[in-house]
């Protein structure tokens, strides 16, 4: 602990915090939207291009955040423009991430000098992050979450019942390209944590946590928030006082908030949840 409070005087670890604080709020609120339209491919798809434009970012000497960002927008774009429909949404990542791949290839077979920069996007580098780069994280975080709050009724519309709602109006390509976009957004940002490798940590594990935690979406959704602030946090914590990368702690916690909710916690509360509704449907009708 001592060690812990030691360390949260420098700069680093004060601006590793709130990098933290900005990924953890903007991955929890996008991972119900993951798990709920069962886009897991498709993070990992902007995940590993991702990689590809940093790698192509720092061969052009470019920042690679500036290849990350560009190399996923783009592929937000294609995925959304060819693959609305679940089956065809699949083909068009894997189509994509098989190209991008072997782009990624390319790029570390002409520049392969640069295993320092590679190694901190792959599996992150929070610790690393300065003061301009926890501004540039809160700017399209504020972006992400304003974006997503006005499309957040006609979304949650198409993600329950995609028939209906294209049947009573709603542009279902349009939010689903927008969505794709937001993603792209916070996989660049969540990138900067625990790198390319172990995106699906903060993207998926919290939403799929909050399922099982309740059926109401605001609450879900604030239970996935506070799962990835848990990981997110608590694993810089634990990094700072032991030394060890902060995407081992982020992972475990993670994975842990999952069991526990599976199989200790949220069988009781869900439980709980039904029970209530069961009354109030009883009493309705009475």
């Amino acid at each position: 602990m001592d060690q812990i409070l030691h360390l949260l005087g420098y700069e680093f670890a004060q601006n590793a915090l709130a990098a933290g604080l900005v990924v953890g709020i903007v991955s929890g609120v996008v991972s119900r939207f993951v798990v709920m339209r069962n886009m897991a491919f498709a993070v990992h798809a902007l995940s590993e291009l991702g990689f590809t434009g940093s790698a192509g970012a720092i061969l052009l000497g470019v920042s690679p955040v500036v290849g990350l960002m560009t190399a996923t927008t783009i592929t937000a774009l294609f995925i959304g423009a060819l693959g609305v429909r679940v089956r065809e949404r699949d083909s068009v990542v894997g189509i994509a991430m098989a190209f991008g791949l072997g782009l990624g290839v390319l790029f570390l077979s002409l520049y392969p000098r640069y295993a320092t920069q590679a190694f901190s996007i792959l599996f992150g580098s929070i610790t690393g992050v300065s003061r301009g780069d926890v501004a540039l994280l809160i700017g399209i975080g504020v972006v992400t979450l304003v974006a997503l709050g006005v499309i957040y009724r006609p979304l949650t519309f198409a993600t329950v019942d995609p028939e209906v709602a294209e049947a009573r109006g709603v542009p279902i390509r349009q939010l689903g390209v927008v969505f794709l976009l937001i993603l792209a957004a916070a996989v660049a940002e969540a990138v900067q944590v625990v790198g390319v490798l172990l995106i699906l940590t903060l993207l998926i594990t919290p939403g799929a946590t909050a399922e099982r935690l309740t059926v109401t979406p605001a609450r879900a959704t604030a239970c996935s928030v506070l799962v990835a602030l848990v990981a997110v946090i608590g694993g810089i914590l634990l990094a700072l006082a032991t030394n060890l990368p902060v995407s081992v702690y982020v992972t475990s916690l993670s994975f842990a908030g999952y069991l526990l909710a599976r199989f200790v916690v949220g069988p009781r509360l869900l439980g709980t949840e039904g029970r209530g509704a069961s009354a109030a449907a009883a009493r309705a009708d009475g």
